[in-house]
C-alpha cells in the first residue's frame, strides 16, 4: 500500500517544488524587462477556430432587401420549418427581412453549452439591420460540421436614414451588428494535446535568441533538460502523457518570466500618410546631413490691352508671368558614431524637417551606408 502511494506523492512533491522555483524566479526577475512566456506565443494546437453561417434577419423597419433571390429562398426555408409552404411562383415582399452572414470565433477548450459572441453582416442590399432579430442559424467550421447555433436580437451601432427627395444620412455602419453571447456551442473541438508525443510552444515572432532563452528558462524552472529550441519559433517540451499532468505543467510554463531579445533595427515608412516609425535598435554611423527645400513660384497676371480710340485695333490679352525661386537654408547637422533614437529625433527637430523630408533623409543615410537598419516602406 505504501509503495502504491509513493509514486503519486513523489509526483505531487515534484510539481510543488517546480511551482516554488517558478515563484522564486518571478520574484527575482526584474518585471520592467521580463515578460511571461504566455505573452510571447502559444502552445501548438490550442488555437481558436473560425465559424460561419448563412441566416435571415427579420423584424426590420422596411430596410431589408426585397430583390434578392437567396433572401427569398432563406425566408422560405425558415417558413418550411413550421410546416408552411408558399404557393409556387409567389415571392413575398421582404422589406422587413435581410439575408446575412454570421461569423464567430470558437476558442480552444470551448465546451457544449458555452456562449459565443457573433457578428452579423448584411449580404445584399439591406440598408440597416437596426431592430432586427436573427433567426436560428447553424454555424459551421472549415470541415463543414456544425459547431454552434446562433439566434438573438442585434445590437447595431450605426444609423441610416433616407428622405423622400433622395437625401441620406448615415452614422457608422448600420448594415452590420453584433449579438453578445448570441451563439451556443454544440460541439467541442479536440485539441489532442494530452496524447501528442511532446508539447510544442510557438513564438508569435520568430527570433532565435528568444527561443533559446525560453528553452533555458523552462529547463531552469524544472531543473532538467526537457525543453529544446527547434528553430526560431518552436520549442519542444518533453511531457508525460495525460491531460491532468500536462495542464499543470503548461500552467507553470506560461507564468515563467523571460527577457525577450531586442528586436532587429527597423524603420517603417508609410508612404501614403507620411508616418515614420523608428525603433530603439536603430543606430547611425558618423555622417553629416544637409537638407534644403527649393520652392519655385510661377505667378500669372495677364493684362487686357485696349486699342487706341477710333482705331481699327482689337482688344487683346497680354500675358505677364513672374517666376521666383526660393531655397531654404537649413544648417548642416552631424550624427556622431552610434547615434541613438533620441539623437535622431533631436537633430531632425532642430532643422524643422517634415515627415516627407525625414523619409528622404533616412533613405539617403541608408544608401550611404550610415544607417544599419532595415528600411521598410508600406
Amino acid at each position: 500500500m505504501i509503495s502504491s502511494l509513493s509514486a503519486p506523492i513523489a509526483r505531487t512533491l515534484g510539481w510543488l517544488a517546480a511551482l516554488a522555483l517558478v515563484a522564486g524566479l518571478q520574484i527575482a526577475a526584474p518585471a520592467a524587462h521580463a515578460e511571461r512566456i504566455k505573452d510571447l506565443g502559444s502552445f501548438e494546437g490550442l488555437r481558436s477556430n473560425q465559424l460561419i453561417g448563412y441566416g435571415v434577419v427579420v423584424g426590420l423597419a422596411g430596410t431589408g432587401d426585397d430583390s434578392l433571390d437567396y433572401a427569398t429562398q432563406g425566408v422560405k426555408g425558415v417558413i418550411s420549418r413550421f410546416g408552411l409552404t408558399l404557393p409556387p411562383g409567389v415571392n413575398p415582399a421582404l422589406k422587413n427581412a435581410a439575408a446575412v452572414l454570421v461569423t464567430a470565433e470558437l476558442p480552444a477548450f470551448a465546451k457544449p453549452g458555452q456562449r459565443l459572441d457573433v457578428t452579423v453582416s448584411a449580404l445584399g442590399k439591406a440598408k440597416s439591420l437596426r431592430g432586427g432579430t436573427l433567426v436560428l442559424t447553424p454555424l459551421r467550421g472549415a470541415d463543414n460540421e456544425i459547431y454552434a447555433m446562433a439566434q438573438g436580437n442585434l445590437a447595431v451601432g450605426g444609423l441610416g436614414v433616407s428622405g423622400a427627395d433622395g437625401s441620406q444620412l448615415s452614422v457608422n455602419v448600420p448594415s452590420a451588428g453584433r449579438i453578445p453571447s448570441g451563439a451556443s456551442v454544440e460541439r467541442a473541438v479536440a485539441t489532442g494535446f494530452e496524447s501528442s508525443p511532446a508539447l510544442t510552444f510557438n513564438l508569435a515572432d520568430a527570433d532565435l535568441t528568444t527561443a533559446l532563452r525560453v528553452a533555458d528558462a523552462i529547463n531552469l524552472a524544472f531543473n532538467d533538460q526537457r525543453a529544446k529550441a527547434q528553430d526560431g519559433v518552436s520549442i519542444t517540451i518533453a511531457a508525460p502523457p495525460g491531460a491532468e499532468s500536462r495542464i499543470m505543467m503548461m500552467g507553470l510554463i506560461e507564468n515563467i518570466q523571460v527577457k525577450p531579445a531586442d528586436p532587429p533595427a527597423k524603420v517603417i515608412v508609410n508612404a501614403r500618410t507620411g508616418t515614420v516609425v523608428i525603433n530603439g535598435g536603430v543606430r547611425i554611423s558618423p555622417a553629416a546631413v544637409s537638407h534644403g527645400k527649393l520652392t519655385v513660384t510661377v505667378k500669372e497676371a495677364p493684362r487686357i490691352v485696349q486699342p487706341a480710340p477710333f482705331s481699327r485695333g482689337e482688344t487683346a490679352v497680354e500675358p505677364s508671368s513672374a517666376i521666383t525661386a526660393q531655397e531654404e537654408k537649413n544648417p548642416m547637422f552631424l550624427f556622431k558614431g552610434g547615434a541613438s533614437l533620441a539623437d535622431i529625433v533631436k537633430a531632425v527637430n532642430a532643422v524643422g524637417a517634415s515627415p516627407s523630408d525625414l523619409v528622404e533623409i533616412l533613405e539617403a543615410l541608408k544608401q550611404a551606408g550610415a544607417m544599419k537598419a532595415e528600411l521598410e516602406v508600406i
